[in-house]
């Protein structure tokens, strides 16, 4: 038997208990994030078209409906923790901006190298250059094209699935790119075609999006009349094919899929015309960021590495910090108001390093250690630390409160200590040793720090003078030069 159609009142009761369960999952969200960013996001999601709904950055998001950028990572995260978003994290080549490998959690990024067809090049994972972590709508919330991204014109699918979203395409991609395409089709499993096409006397590259084939087709010398020949297997190993030499003039290229799913490889010139239109680049969430993002590390905490992953990142300030004279401050005045004055330091510390787009990493003992994406929000944050102290002890009439404060910059790796994601390396233990060195409300720095342009403006503007001195830093093996902010 037929099965009998749907009802008008099914049909609705049936919208009806979908949108209550999108009305639900935003007001639980409006209560975990700032209800404005919510608003905005809401708003997209019920009226934005498709493509706004798909690898959203966070960064050109904020910046598109002005919104403060912390807020709405903030946002974007709590939405995933609730599942109205998916979070991925994308490998990306830093010539053309291609996604080369994506994953739900930084747990896939696990290669020493990832290689780029498109550009012909190697590069090693850095978490501040070549991973970034995107939003995309839960079909929960809303189906979009995306979600079935085979069946995404061949177009759209370099732009919304290939191109990460750093790239900053046009509008109008379908008319900037047609100047330089020669071909784009679609091969279905197992399919075969035979395209015939005139070859400019240019370089030419052949690539499927899907698999990341590519060949290389160097147009040079006479033009010929006769019939040029070539073909090209799409499979699904990544293949480059070697550079091949041709004549201007008409070719014959066959294609074949041999792999399960759709391609769409396209024909087009590389030339100046390519190199500009991904040329366009814009800022996109890091990794690195988000690592050092406190609501991030609030809501991951225990799931972001795996115990064998070491992954770099190539800059990252650290910020330490430490109470002088905390056991003696236990035994002056009690364990109970030692306790609570103690706690009351943390809470002011933690709220300033997140409103400084930082994040703390751990606490030891009465000693804080933090990261920053740069050294100047780290500065400003030591700044403003220093005031707090100044403050809580004024309100508790003593100088209870004296807190030392170390920051340094540099490369490191990110990694898994004991179940908690942290970092290694020797900026770390510069950052930790400089600290050491600090007297009670100096701020100390290394080079890497002072000499950064936008700590220069901080401390010009604040009026914080810097005496240098040079400083053997136990466990480093060489002098460093150090700063004295006061």
């Amino acid at each position: 038997m037929m099965p009998e159609p749907a009802s008008f009142a099914d049909v609705v009761c049936t919208e009806t208990c979908l949108m209550s369960e999108v009305d639900v999952l935003f007001a639980t969200l409006r209560q975990a994030a700032d209800p404005q960013t919510v608003e905005c996001i809401e708003k997209v999601v019920r009226h934005g078209a498709d493509r706004d709904l798909n690898r959203i950055n966070a960064l050109a998001f904020a910046e598109k409906h002005h919104l403060d950028e912390e807020k709405t990572i903030a946002a974007f995260l709590h939405a995933a923790r609730i599942g109205a978003f998916e979070m991925t994290w994308n490998v990306l080549c830093p010539g053309c901006g291609g996604v080369l490998d994506s994953g739900a959690t930084l747990k896939g990024v696990v290669q020493d190298t990832y290689h780029c067809a498109l550009c012909a090049a190697g590069y090693e994972p850095t978490l501040d250059e070549m991973v970034e972590v995107t939003f995309t709508v839960s079909p929960r919330v809303r189906r979009i094209a995306a979600h079935e991204p085979d069946r995404l014109p061949p177009l759209e699918y370099y732009r919304q699935i290939f191109f990460s979203s750093g790239v900053d395409l046009p509008e109008d991609l379908e008319a900037k790119f047609a100047s330089i395409l020669l071909e784009m089709i679609e091969l279905a499993p197992g399919e075969k075609a035979f395209v015939s096409l005139q070859l400019p006397s240019q370089f030419v590259i052949i690539f499927d999006a899907v698999t990341h084939s590519a060949q290389f087709i160097d147009v040079q010398g006479e033009p010929t009349n006769e019939r040029q020949n070539l073909s090209m297997v799409i499979s699904r190993g990544h293949a480059l094919n070697e550079t091949v030499t041709m004549r201007p003039g008409l070719l014959r290229l066959t294609l074949e899929n041999h792999t399960d799913r759709r391609v769409v490889p396209n024909v087009c010139v590389a030339g100046d015309d390519l190199h500009d239109l991904l040329g366009r680049r814009r800022a996109f969430l890091t990794a690195k960021r988000l690592l050092t993002n406190q609501s991030f590390r609030d809501i991951y905490r225990t799931d972001t590495l795996d115990v064998d992953q070491r992954l770099k990142i190539t800059s990252l300030t650290f910020l330490f910090t430490d109470l002088r004279g905390s056991t003696a401050l236990y035994e002056r005045v009690g364990d109970l108001a030692a306790f609570d004055l103690v706690r009351a330091h943390f809470r002011v510390l933690h709220e300033i390093v997140a409103t400084e787009a930082g994040a703390v990493v751990k606490t030891i003992g009465d000693a804080v250690m933090a990261t920053f994406p740069s050294p100047d929000r780290a500065v400003a944050a030591a700044l403003r630390m220093r005031e707090a102290m100044r403050r809580l002890n004024a309100e508790h009439g003593s100088e209870d409160l004296l807190l030392k404060i170390g920051i340094h910059e540099g490369p490191c790796l990110a990694v898994n200590l004991n179940d908690r994601q942290d970092y290694f390396g020797q900026t770390v233990n510069i950052a930790s040793r400089v600290q050491g060195l600090a007297d009670p409300n100096v701020i100390m720095t290394t080079e890497a720090i002072v000499e950064n342009a936008h700590v220069s403006e901080i401390l010009r503007d604040s009026g914080v003078t810097s005496a240098s001195r040079m400083a053997e830093l136990q466990g480093i093996g060489r002098e460093v030069r150090i700063f004295a902010l006061s």
